[in-house]
């Protein structure tokens, strides 16, 4: 009888807790999702911050599990299958609910950090002297600020707001700050002794046509415009330009503060525009950060030129 007991115990409680079924790890769910988006495993792998084969291997378990092939692979990349395709839609509104529901947790917070993104020539020659007013205004806001050199998606990612030059979208989540205007520029003490077919050119890697675009736009010879060293920091070719090593094509909206404090001088008046915009990019509504707003206002305030 004692055996018995023990032995309905037994069932009993097996009965009670049973083993359920395992579905797939959360990780390769968003793997899936993000290659499925952007139908890369590269592309979704520098979005996930993690390598191609990690994506890969996470794929490579879904299918496993589910018996099914998501992806075609070929020498030219990856493609949807049939399957993957008739999934693709509904994992991505999967996770634009969950990143939704995350931005609403992080904004219940009594003071989160409000994040900026940033190419990194905007962080580093337009943002700090607004954000400085912007701390003088309001010093109880924790602003970070992340350099990157595309756009984050923002019904994903945890940013507040994101500021690139990009084509104008013409959305309500799009606020457009400035015209991508640009003309050439060097130290004052080149200025008057110009003669651009002769001078060296600086260059920016990421804008490596600005020259030819603006010599065929204003007429004006810059004999070779693919001449001169490049920078893959705009930043840096500004400094550059700064301290006499050249001429530099500057962006209106990131030269503006050299200009103003005299460290570099137009080379030319005539300025083209490039088809571009500096625009400020904002999550849907619903999901702002409930100072965003006030912090929106004051960066697109004019007169944000330092003392210095």
């Amino acid at each position: 009888m004692l055996f018995l007991s023990v032995e309905k115990l037994r069932l009993s409680s097996m009965a009670v807790a049973p083993r359920r079924p395992k579905g797939p790890h959360l990780n390769a769910l968003r793997a899936f999702e993000a290659a499925a988006r952007l139908e890369s495993f590269v592309s979704a792998a520098e979005e996930l911050g993690v390598t191609a084969g990690a994506v890969s291997q996470h794929i490579k378990a879904l299918e496993v599990w589910a018996g099914t092939t998501l992806f075609e692979r070929g020498a030219h990349g990856v493609s949807l299958s049939s399957s993957g395709r008739k999934l693709a839609a509904e994992f991505t509104h999967a996770f634009d609910l969950l990143a939704a529901a995350t931005q609403s947790l992080r904004n219940l917070a009594p003071n989160p950090d409000i994040h900026i993104a940033a190419l990194p020539s905007i962080a580093q020659l337009w943002l700090p002297s607004r954000l400085g007013k912007l701390r003088e205004r309001r010093p109880d806001l924790n602003i970070s600020v992340t350099a990157l050199e595309n756009p984050p998606s923002l019904s994903r990612e945890l940013y507040d707001l994101s500021v690139f030059f990009s084509v104008p979208a013409g959305t309500p989540d799009q606020i457009v700050l400035a015209k991508d205007e640009i003309l050439p520029v060097c130290s004052p003490k080149m200025a008057d002794v110009l003669d651009l077919e002769a001078v060296q050119l600086l260059h920016d890697q990421t804008w490596e046509d600005d020259w030819s675009l603006w010599s065929e736009a204003t007429g004006v010879s810059v004999g070779d415009p693919q001449k001169g060293p490049r920078y893959s920091l705009y930043a840096l070719a500004v400094e550059e330009a700064k301290s006499g090593a050249g001429v530099l094509m500057g962006h209106s909206c990131l030269v503006e503060q050299a200009l103003h404090s005299g460290q570099l001088k137009k080379v030319s008046s005539e300025s083209i525009g490039t088809g571009r915009v500096l625009a400020l990019e904002l999550p849907h509504r619903s999901r702002r950060h409930p100072e965003i707003d006030e912090v929106v206002s004051l960066l697109r305030e004019e007169g944000w030129h330092s003392d210095g």
